[in-house]
């Protein structure tokens, strides 16, 4: 059995169609800090639990032990965790 769970992005308080799969929230809001949003509110799965994070994302120079193909720049996101809700 797999322990990933399953995150529904919230906007303006309604389920989305996108949904991040992930063992922590955190790693559910830096991929959606990844496509570039900014205030994310996620629904995890099967709880009444919603996780609040602020999202960012900057363009950075590629790490040394990066693959050739990838291009001289890439794009590294951070969350900060606001809090937790209920609903």
């Amino acid at each position: 059995m797999s322990d990933k769970k399953n995150f529904v992005l919230l906007k303006n308080g309604k389920d989305t169609a996108t949904v991040f799969s992930s063992k922590q929230p955190r790693g559910a809001a830096l991929k959606a800090a990844a496509r570039g949003i900014t205030d994310i509110r996620l629904r995890e799965r099967g709880t009444n639990r919603v996780h609040v994070f602020k999202g960012e994302r900057n363009e950075v120079d590629k790490p040394a032990n990066a693959p050739d193909w990838l291009g001289d720049k890439v794009w590294k996101s951070n969350v900060k965790k606001i809090g937790v809700e209920h609903v």
